[in-house]
């Protein structure tokens, strides 16, 4: 194992991976295992960020720093608990164990998971009587009822667990997965990854100028930490680039090929659930109805796998694959006000939407019920104006230049506010939502914009009409 400085802060360093802490914070943990390593050009970069961190400026994030987890079953389970006049133990957060719970519990009055529907499949008052059930209609019908709410849970939680699994996928790769001792075992390594993916985990700022380079210069010095004798296989879980995995043997780079591919076909899995018929393609702007919160943490994870899917093809030569089947991005949706920004600005639908408007549903290419080959992919990206292997459409995207460090800001909905507890309030009354603000807090929130306290630009507001 290699020597750590500060063993408590390496653990909270690994416990990192799977929240969502700002790189502030992160780069003072890494001071304090490196304790005593650093050359002084590295403790100098590290200090650029280290010197933002809530430890040194005494003051916490609006941010949470974590992803939202799901919210169990455990009322659902208590429920049918008092209902069935039982006391089982569950797992409320196991969807698998809450099925198994009600499937144990409906025994006795025919219900199963299979069996679950309301209207196909309660027993009349012959049945129950044949069934040996001494219950009235109404109390039958409860513990029907009750039983559906659980299997319901169930399935949404898998849906949610899914969710926040795939949106840390999208985000930072599968570090969050790496085990503490895997991660114990290369501290160098391990330092590169906690901040590299605090990094990569960044809220989107509402702007028209893109998304910043997670790799900046300090991730770039800690990266250079990393010898011929770093454990690569590590560092290619949160980033799957040329670089990386040119230090991976071919076995490694077909597992990682693997892991990208069922992730992306598994997102795409749950993006062609939500698909409408009808849907504008070409713009992409969220319209009543949508779950743009989901969409997008799914096309985030799918866009995530199709490049270290991309990324691992090229480092063992197999991009040909690409002339038979080569499924295109997903497009995120947009917030109405987003959109009408952006036309505001002179600027108009991003040429990648384009792209994915023109081509067949990604969902469709994967499972063989169309056909998109590279020649299809390239037509394209001409037609719009793109370099199809330079913007990520047919090859990995080029390596972009070294971001110089800046603090996190304080996002609220992606609008950037000077003080967290001005954030705080903000958040909490819905501006910037798209939703109306609280009344109770109107007018705090008013006199909050007024005194200056939001920094970024503003988009302008669509008209409600508009955003239907």
């Amino acid at each position: 194992m290699s020597m750590i400085g500060d063993d408590a802060a390496f653990r909270d360093l690994h416990a990192s991976l799977s929240r969502r802490d700002r790189p502030e914070d992160v780069a003072e943990l890494v001071l304090r295992v490196l304790a005593g390593r650093l050359g002084r050009r590295e403790r100098v970069v590290l200090e650029r960020a280290a010197r933002h961190s809530t430890r040194r400026e005494g003051w916490f994030s609006s941010m949470p720093a974590d992803f939202a987890p799901p919210v169990g079953g455990a009322r659902q389970v208590a429920a049918a608990n008092r209902l069935f006049d039982q006391d089982l133990d569950v797992d409320g957060d196991d969807p698998a164990a809450l099925l198994e719970f009600a499937a144990r519990t409906g025994e006795p009055i025919g219900w199963a998971p299979e069996r679950g529907d309301f209207l196909r499949h309660r027993l009349n008052r012959q049945a129950r009587e044949a069934a040996g059930l001494d219950l009235s209609k109404r109390q039958y019908n409860r513990r029907f009822r009750v039983l559906r709410r659980v299997a319901a849970k169930a399935g949404v939680l898998e849906i949610e667990r899914d969710k926040r699994r795939l949106l840390q996928v999208g985000l930072a790769g599968f570090a969050a997965e790496i085990p503490y001792e895997r991660f114990a075992g290369d501290v160098d390594a391990a330092c590169f990854v906690a901040y590299y993916t605090a990094r990569r985990k960044r809220r989107r700022e509402f702007s028209l100028s893109g998304r910043e380079n997670p790799f900046d210069e300090i991730a770039q010095v800690l990266f250079a930490r990393c010898g011929e004798g770093a454990d690569w296989w590590m560092i290619a879980q949160a980033r799957s680039t040329p670089e990386v995995l040119a230090r991976l043997p071919e076995e490694e780079r077909g597992r990682l090929l693997g892991q990208w591919s069922a992730v992306m076909r598994h997102s795409a899995g749950l993006l062609r659930e939500r698909w409408k018929d009808g849907a504008d393609r070409k713009n992409m702007i969220v319209r009543r109805g949508d779950d743009s919160t989901a969409w997008n943490a799914f096309a985030v994870a799918y866009n995530a796998a199709r490049a270290g899917w991309l990324a691992c093809l090229r480092s063992l030569n197999a991009l040909g694959l690409l002339d038979a089947a080569c499924p295109g991005k997903v497009m995120r949706m947009m917030a109405a006000d987003l959109a009408a920004w952006h036309r505001s600005e002179g600027g108009d639908v991003d040429p990648d939407t384009a792209v994915w408007a023109a081509l067949p549903l990604p969902w469709e290419v994967l499972d063989g019920t169309a056909r998109c080959t590279r020649a299809d992919v390239e037509a394209a990206c001409v037609a719009a104006g793109l370099d199809a292997a330079g913007s990520g459409w047919t090859a990995p995207a080029p390596a972009r230049g070294v971001a110089v460090f800046r603090p996190t800001p304080e996002l609220v909905h992606g609008v950037s506010v000077a003080d967290p507890v001005w954030a705080a309030l903000l958040r909490r009354s819905g501006v910037f939502s798209g939703r109306p603000v609280k009344p109770e807090l109107a007018a705090d929130a008013a006199h909050g914009l007024a005194s200056g306290v939001v920094v970024s630009e503003l988009p302008a507001r669509e008209p409600r009409a508009e955003n239907g």
